[in-house]
């Protein structure tokens, strides 16, 4: 098994690695819109998401894995009316990849957030 940080402090804090490696599989913990240099959280739902994805991909590259490596895809959204603004960026990132999906509308843990984006990858 392999353990992956960025380096948030929220992993240490919270007791999570960012990613686990075990055999074929890559499991990517919900990633929110922050960025991880800075620490710094973007304004809109659409900006947030591409720096989830920034992360997602940064860290499964650091796996061994690929974007289009992703089998599943589970994203928290804290309003609906946020979702249209959504779309485009998820279609951008795996409109081509497809994995199977969940969206659930939820609170985060902090009010900046407005979606977390969780991964799964396998290289069979």
């Amino acid at each position: 098994m392999k353990q992956i940080s960025t380096g948030s402090p929220f992993e240490r804090t919270m007791g999570y690695s960012r990613a686990v490696v075990k055999g074929g599989w890559c499991f990517v913990s919900g990633v929110t819109g922050y960025d991880y240099a800075t620490m710094t959280m973007p304004e809109g739902i659409a900006a947030q998401a591409e720096n989830c994805f920034g992360t997602i991909a940064g860290v499964l590259a650091e796996a061994g894995f690929a974007m289009s490596d992703i089998v599943r895809v589970q994203y928290t959204v804290v309003d609906q009316g946020l979702v249209e603004e959504l779309v485009p960026v998820l279609g951008a990132h795996l409109g081509e990849i497809r994995p199977a999906a969940t969206m659930v509308i939820a609170g985060l843990i902090r009010p900046e957030m407005l979606v977390e984006i969780e991964v799964t990858a396998y290289k069979g």
